[in-house]
């Protein structure tokens, strides 16, 4: 089976996601377009070599619709050769589309491919796309539907993680990523975007909250509580019946930001990387998806990890670094001690709690976080991994080369 070599990973600041953010003013697919044309740019690439694009995209309507991914390789001005899809696994779908484009390589079918995704979640709002499991009763109901946010509550209650305990990480992932950004780790990988005049509109991830401690995020309500209330508690106590009650434990400060954002990454061939005079960076080593209860939801990550893990014929005392998303405090939470992980090796650049989580393009985010801190700590191997919506779980390991 052929190698698959990562060659370059790029990524816009992650704008807020609502009107009045740095971003709102930038179409979807003008972010595509920043992304996609910084890889052409920064490798010299002949795009005509380019054998496929996948970008995630988990709400794919209006702006977002249309197959974006093709409409934006020709607008980036990508050969007209360059085939693109889009894909959609919730919030792991920047991740699954790298994977997907990794295994085109791996399969022999490509030479060279980008993965990546987008999502502008101040302009195509979250559920915009109206899937039936949120929105028809009959389904939902067949299903023990309940919302994302009392899910990460019912996760919390059913292992014991508390307010504190989900605040003190959250504190903890807004000092990493400003420290990181202090100290220009994500230089490397950050690509500015620019309006129309060439003028640059955001270069920086602008979600961050450096000043949030545990002391001021105790005094913030719980955010997911009046849904709780709606029955979806009562939901998620017939599914868990050990439960007396659903302690709701999440709010603003310690789940992931709505933000605006993209991320490409540029894959391929030992020989191809060699004819096109690019240094590889790492190895794609194994990649896995599972699916997992769908009522809490958010407890596939370690599964899919333990999964990739075990088709490398690894361990997790072989990674050196891990990055998982932090949709909610609790998913990392149980993550770490479900993998027996010592924290100081888990997003130690802070994550979505800090910098926000821009649904279809985080997954490739993270994974070109994971490679600039691999190599900027001179480590060898690193695990990036999603929760996912309705209940799945999402992972790569790469070694740097």
């Amino acid at each position: 089976m052929p190698d698959c070599f990562i060659y370059d990973a790029v990524r816009t600041p992650r704008g807020r996601g609502k009107a009045g953010g740095s971003l709102n003013s930038i179409p979807p697919i003008d972010l595509a377009k920043t992304a996609l044309q910084a890889l052409r740019d920064r490798n010299e690439l002949d795009t005509a070599l380019v054998d496929d694009v996948i970008l995630g995209i988990v709400e794919p309507v209006y702006e977002q619709g249309g197959n974006l991914p093709r409409i934006a390789v020709l607008y980036s001005g990508y050969d007209e050769s360059v085939p693109a899809v889009q894909v959609n696994r919730y919030c792991a779908s920047g991740l699954v589309a790298t994977n997907m484009a990794a295994a085109n390589i791996m399969s022999g079918q490509a030479d060279l491919t980008i993965g990546g995704g987008i999502e502008s979640m101040s302009r195509v709002a979250m559920g915009a796309s109206r899937g039936p499991w949120a929105t028809d009763p009959q389904v939902a109901s067949a299903t023990s539907f309940i919302p994302q946010g009392v899910s990460a509550d019912l996760l919390a209650t059913l292992y014991g993680y508390t307010r504190n305990d989900c605040d003190t990480l959250a504190a903890r992932s807004q000092e990493r990523a400003a420290k990181a950004w202090a100290e220009g780790r994500f230089t490397r990988s950050i690509v500015p975007v620019k309006d129309q005049n060439g003028l640059t509109v955001l270069d920086r991830d602008e979600h961050m909250r450096p000043q949030s401690t545990v002391d001021a995020l105790a005094k913030l309500r719980p955010s997911f509580a009046g849904l709780g209330q709606y029955g979806f508690n009562d939901i998620a106590l017939q599914k868990y019946p050990e439960l007396e009650a659903i302690e709701h434990v999440h709010h603003a400060g310690n789940s992931s930001g709505i933000v605006d954002g993209a991320a490409a990454i540029l894959l391929g061939t030992k020989e191809m990387g060699e004819r096109l005079g690019l240094k590889p960076r790492a190895r794609i080593m194994n990649y896995a998806s599972i699916g997992s209860e769908p009522t809490i939801m958010l407890s596939g990550p370690a599964d899919a990890a333990a999964k990739a893990l075990k088709r490398a014929g690894m361990s997790a005392a072989d990674i050196d670094l891990w990055e998982i998303n932090e949709a909610f405090a609790a998913v990392v939470l149980r993550f770490a001690d479900v993998l027996g992980l010592n924290h100081d090796i888990v997003n130690v650049n802070g994550g979505a709690i800090a910098m926000g989580h821009p649904l279809g393009a985080t997954g490739a985010m993270i994974l070109g976080t994971l490679l600039d801190e691999l190599e900027r700590t001179d480590q060898q191997t690193g695990l990036a991994a999603l929760c996912v919506g309705a209940g799945m779980g999402t992972a790569t390991i790469i070694e740097r080369v």
